[in-house]
């Protein structure tokens, strides 16, 4: 067997090999100051991915078996591009101990001198920086639930939560290659498709690595999906209300559901044509209307019981307080809002995040609303495709994009015959050229460099790249 797999695997086998010494390299020896070697070691895990996927499409098994040695490799290493995962410590240790982490900051324990609370208390809040230490958390109950696991397994030890942290997301990674094939099967698209997010470095590096749970969102998200196209729309909201309770961001697809219901009643028997009279097509809208209105309301009252435990006085206000901190304060790896603060400083004279940061969230809701009654969204695969593109217009919109946050539009992709969120997963890398030895400094012509070529990619994708025949109602 192994033979025979040398024998036709050769190229994939010897890229698997260096991919995975690289893969050591960048868990065990590289700082994020250093970009140049980042930088260099990423160019070989993102060549060799590619023609490994390439060139072993058709072994499923093999590729699985990669995706999986590769984020083994990072397990017992602390993470080294991020220190958000101290944050996480911290919290799931304040839950462990009866303490409902959305009501205090770690720097009001520091200042208090009540550090005894937590175990590692100045350890976890050095690493955390004193940024994140002032601010209330921001990470939804399904998150929370996942710090608690950690502090259960190991209370006293930050190695020991960060490889509980880790193989929940190895695990929600597996979920996802498994149930993504499945939804790829469905949609009639090649099932290699999924190792485009599964063995993607920038996903092994981010998720498994850097200790980012949108891979927990995502399998959740898929697993919604994929219920969705089995007709089973209640399990399809219960999981989309989940993935919402691991980070918010899926609340922006639910507009785009809408086509769906109302043209097949989220169920795999229901046909409906655009070739049917008005009359017939009405009928069906308005039968479906219903089913609609229940699969949100099912979606929402799910996330809203899941924030029970934690609801207070003070819990809305500092959740709020700190989500708008998105918004109003941080800045980082921004496409079009740079643009707009550039043409502020030059019009009034100073930063104008305050008043066109909370605007931007609201021009993607309107975008969203177009998304959902001007686009073709009766399909899953249109209304994918549709979510995708909402995604990425949110992202273009938004004045923080941290590298982590393009795992989204990744995913999404595979499902449709779009790619650019291919070409960002291997240009995302550029933001952190900001991290240098002497302290945060983006370089601007790096960030354009980015987006040029990003955005370059979709405009040729969705207005000039030949369509291949679809058939929206198909599926």
């Amino acid at each position: 067997m192994i033979a025979t797999l040398w024998k036709y695997q050769k190229t994939s086998l010897l890229l698997a090999v260096i991919s995975l010494v690289v893969y050591y390299l960048f868990a065990h020896h590289l700082q994020r100051s250093d970009f140049p070697l980042l930088v260099s070691l990423y160019s070989i895990l993102f060549a060799s991915f590619y023609l490994i996927v390439k060139s072993s499409k058709n072994d499923f098994g093999l590729l699985f078996l990669i995706a999986i040695l590769a984020r083994l490799i990072f397990i017992n290493t602390t993470p080294n591009l991020s220190q958000d995962f101290y944050r996480f410590i911290w919290d799931g240790r304040m839950l462990i101990q009866g303490y409902n982490p959305y009501l205090s900051t770690p720097q009001s324990y520091i200042d208090a001198g009540t550090t005894s609370i937590v175990a590692q208390a100045q350890e976890l809040y050095a690493g955390m920086g004193t940024l994140n230490a002032s601010h209330f958390t921001n990470y939804p109950p399904v998150n929370q639930l996942i710090f608690l696991v950690a502090a259960l397994f190991s209370s006293k030890s930050i190695l020991g939560s960060v490889i509980t942290f880790r193989i929940v997301i190895i695990l929600a990674d597996i979920g996802t290659i498994i149930y993504g094939k499945k939804l790829l099967t469905k949609l009639g698209l090649p099932i290699y498709n999924i190792f485009w997010y599964a063995l993607n470095p920038f996903i092994i590096i981010e998720m498994t690595g850097n200790l980012h749970f949108e891979s927990v969102m995502l399998f959740l998200v898929v697993l919604s999906l994929y219920k969705l196209s089995q007709g089973k729309w209640i399990l399809s909201a219960v999981f989309l209300a989940l993935s919402i309770s691991t980070k918010l961001l899926p609340l922006l697809f639910l507009p785009l559901f809408m086509q769906y219901f109302l043209t097949r009643g989220g169920g795999k028997t229901t046909h409906f044509r655009s070739s049917y009279p008005w009359k017939v097509r009405f009928r069906e809208i308005k039968t479906n209307i219903p089913r609609l209105i229940y699969f949100y309301l099912i979606t929402l009252g799910v996330m809203v019981l899941t924030f029970i435990p934690f609801l207070s006085g003070a819990f809305a206000e500092n959740f709020g307080t700190t989500i708008a901190l998105w918004f109003q304060k941080f800045e980082f790896n921004a496409s079009i809002y740079y643009i707009i603060r550039y043409i502020g400083y030059q019009v009034i004279g100073w930063n104008i995040i305050g008043d066109v940061g909370p605007l931007l969230p609201k021009i993607v809701v309107v975008l969203l609303v177009l998304l959902a009654f001007i686009r073709n969204n009766r399909s899953l695969q249109a209304m994918i495709s549709a979510i995708l593109i909402g995604m990425f217009f949110y992202f273009l919109l938004s004045t923080t994009v941290h590298p982590w946050y393009v795992a989204t539009p990744l995913l999404l992709c595979v499902f449709t015959s779009y790619r650019f969120p291919l070409v960002w997963s291997a240009t995302v890398i550029l933001s952190y050229a900001a991290y240098g030895v002497d302290g945060f400094n983006e370089n601007l012509w790096l960030v354009a460099i980015e987006y040029i070529t990003v955005i370059g990619f979709f405009v040729w994708e969705v207005f000039w790249k030949p369509k291949p025949a679809t058939q929206l109602d198909k599926h």
